[in-house]
């Protein structure tokens, strides 16, 4: 069952993988656990412009946020966010490898920034069918605080770089930080994206959260139709060493590990010819972004 209510979510850090390459995301209290790296905030008129590559646009669809599935039936999709930051971004290869050796099936949320930062893991990941890739914006940014302008072209940077890249366009989003409100919910849709939450914040972004912690917390809160979120960026500070368990432990109680879009019962994201030369195209990514210079409405 979903649940369309607009509610604003807690902090979202992420992070994605790429067979060992990539990193992942998850979220914790309203916190930023990023100390060490310093997120993106806006690209605010320091891009001048857009990547370039051709993408079929999407049919828009209603306003949708999705925090889980159906209760009825054992299942949960586990999902990590792969975050762009200011500088390189980061990947944990110990998480994928857990994924691809347990053939689990994963949703991973990819910033357009982390995919120009990882091109190679982002190829690596999209042969892997487990996964399923979505879009998270292309810089980290929040953007309930940013125009509509800015908006649709975080959204379309983000779907124009993995279309160049992989020749696949996702249908589902997540917005950085789990920040949402009706105008994103709403513009996404007129993009065609579903908004995709969450209801089971594993809190693997707080160094606080030891590897018991995190096994007891999301094994034991876990419901049917869950939608976990879980970093692969090497800010799920125990992450990789939980899963393994998390993973044994979920599968004792019955849980059948699918992606979101399998948990919704929507059709796979369909993978079509990549423009040529595309990814070549791409514009620098600036240094650095000012976030005072954006429009706040």
């Amino acid at each position: 069952m979903t649940n369309k209510a607009v509610s604003r979510g807690r902090a979202t850090v992420c992070g994605v993988y790429v067979l060992l390459l990539l990193g992942g995301c998850a979220s914790s209290e309203v916190q930023n656990d990023y100390a060490d790296a310093e997120m993106i905030v806006d690209p605010a008129g320091s891009w001048s412009e857009p990547p370039v590559a051709v993408t079929p646009p999407l049919v828009a669809i209603k306003p949708t946020v999705i925090n889980h599935g159906s209760r009825s039936l054992k299942r949960i999709a586990l999902t990590f966010d792969a975050c762009s930051l200011d500088a390189q971004s980061y990947y944990d290869e110990r998480v994928a490898r857990i994924l691809i050796d347990n053939r689990i099936p994963a949703t991973i949320f990819v910033g357009g920034k982390w995919m120009r930062d990882h091109p190679e893991q982002l190829r690596a990941l999209a042969t892997l069918p487990q996964f399923e890739l979505a879009n998270h914006g292309f810089m980290h940014t929040h953007m309930t605080r940013i125009s509509d302008e800015r908006v649709r072209q975080e959204l379309k940077w983000t779907q124009d770089t993995m279309y160049a890249m992989i020749g696949r366009q996702p249908t589902l989003f997540r917005a950085p930080y789990g920040e949402i409100n009706h105008r994103l919910v709403r513009l996404a849709a007129e993009s065609g994206l579903r908004t995709v939450q969450f209801d089971l914040p594993s809190g693997d972004a707080d160094k606080k959260a030891s590897k018991k912690k995190l096994i007891e917390y999301v094994t034991t809160v876990a419901k049917p139709g869950s939608i976990v979120v879980m970093h692969i960026n090497r800010r799920g500070w125990h992450t990789a060493e939980a899963l393994p368990e998390i993973i044994a432990k979920l599968r004792k109680r019955g849980f059948e590990f699918v992606t979101v879009s399998e948990l919704l019962g929507l059709d796979p994201t369909p993978v079509e010819a990549p423009p040529s030369d595309t990814a070549s195209a791409f514009p620098p990514v600036p240094a650095h972004y000012d976030d005072t210079a954006y429009d706040r409405n």
